[in-house]
């Protein structure tokens, strides 16, 4: 059989594999599930959210005023969780509560998208790969209090590579980021994170929602270092994809491509 029954429906392979990537993405919009699940009609989405929702595998709640086109939003239940033994993760929110503002959502749903794109959709440079992504619940290292938005790790031509991605929504004084650059700098200096990720280089890849934003954290970051720090804006990442010619370094104006190749 292609699955098992549970509160009266038939939970198939694709179903586990959306309660997984919720415990990656937390909480998900309609075409984030669609596209962690493997879904192509939207319909067939729809009826299948509704139908896990319903067997108490799924939470689901709303963000947006009434009347203004609300969107909904899953999470893993408990009960999800532990069918497909993963951690208990995501907001704690009440089922079906409408959310008119909620800076932590808004802010998952753009990491989420980025998670989405850079997994499940080509990548259109020769030899690169995805290879895995980590979310952190805690500090990287009991040493340090970093607690980045995601990090990605990537088969590129000339090597693997990793990047602990930023995701800037302007909700962070520019003192935190002071305080997030040094931290960063102090991980690359002590080598802790190389030998536990059995070598791989990495850097810090900063998406801002504007340009101004972006030149704004550049500049603090061209204090500390010119290296490690990659730059470019969520707008850009939009038009013309994570890896355009869209990144800046701390003190260099010229816009480079995510990944070098030869």
């Amino acid at each position: 059989m292609d699955g098992i029954e549970k509160r009266g429906i038939v939970i198939q392979v694709r179903d586990r594999e959306l309660l997984r990537e919720l415990s990656v993405l937390r909480v998900a919009d309609r075409e984030q599930a669609k596209a962690a699940a493997g879904f192509r009609s939207t319909t067939r989405v729809n009826v299948r959210l509704l139908a896990l929702t319903r067997a108490g595998l799924l939470r689901r709640f709303f963000l947006g005023a009434k009347g203004t086109g609300r969107k909904a939003l899953y999470a893993l239940s408990a009960k999800g969780a532990e069918l497909v033994h993963v951690p208990f993760r995501g907001p704690r929110r009440r089922t079906d509560e409408t959310l008119v503002a909620d800076f932590f959502i808004e802010h998952q749903l753009t990491v989420n998208r980025l998670y989405c794109s850079l997994k499940f959709s080509p990548i259109p440079v020769a030899g690169v790969t995805f290879l895995g992504w980590k979310s952190f619940d805690e500090p990287i290292t009991p040493s340090l209090r970093l607690i980045p938005d995601g990090y990605v790790a990537l088969e590129a031509p000339a090597g693997p590579l990793s990047a602990f991605i930023e995701v800037d929504l302007g909700h962070e004084s520019l003192r935190v980021w002071k305080e997030k650059v040094r931290q960063y700098l102090q991980l690359a200096l002590s080598g802790e994170f190389e030998r536990e990720a059995a070598g791989f280089r990495f850097r810090i890849a900063v998406l801002a929602h504007s340009e101004r934003r972006m030149h704004s954290i550049r500049s603090l970051a061209a204090s500390f270092t010119e290296k490690l720090f990659w730059f470019t804006s969520l707008d850009q990442v939009e038009a013309k994809g994570f890896f355009g010619p869209i990144w800046l370094r701390p003190r260099s104006d010229e816009a480079k491509g995510f990944i070098q190749t030869p």
